[in-house]
């Protein structure tokens, strides 16, 4: 059996979200839809839903936030991913999630390199992440992900 999987992201600054997004398609057949470029696109065919970001003052990027709460359809599967320098951030995905009756499967999260805000002026942190082991972890992830899909 197979899962039809879209996966919304956002990788704006150093593209570590987008090697995980990139890593889990390298090895799984997903649809890729970057939430910078594209506003509008109909989820109601796919069985499960991926939103990813990197977290920003707590929370997912706002285009990530504005393409669920326009897009999501009701009582979906979502899973979330996210990239963050200090701590990760799901309140927000979580609530619009939660307000279209969605399914909350799992998260994964790892640290991405972030020369955001006060973080530039000492070169960032956490730079070389996401590492090899970390994408290797989020495909990890998935698999884990589809395996659980398939069983219930």
């Amino acid at each position: 059996m197979f899962v039809k999987t879209a996966i919304v992201y956002a990788s704006v600054h150093h593209g570590n979200t987008k090697k995980l997004v990139d890593a889990i398609a390298k090895e799984y057949v997903v649809d890729l839809i970057d939430a910078t470029k594209i506003k509008f696109a109909d989820l109601s065919e796919y069985d499960v839903i991926g939103f990813a970001s990197g977290v920003y003052f707590g929370k997912f990027h706002r285009s990530v936030l504005d393409f669920a709460r326009e897009n999501l359809p009701e009582d979906k599967k979502v899973f979330f991913i996210s990239t963050y320098g200090s701590k990760e951030g799901y309140s927000a995905i979580e609530k619009i999630a939660e307000n279209k009756n969605a399914l909350i499967i799992d998260k994964f999260g790892c640290k991405g390199w972030d020369t955001f805000g006060i973080f530039a002026l000492m070169g960032g942190i956490q730079k070389g992440h996401p590492d090899a082991h970390e994408l290797a972890e989020a495909v990890q992830f998935y698999r884990d992900l589809v395996h659980w899909i398939l069983a219930s």
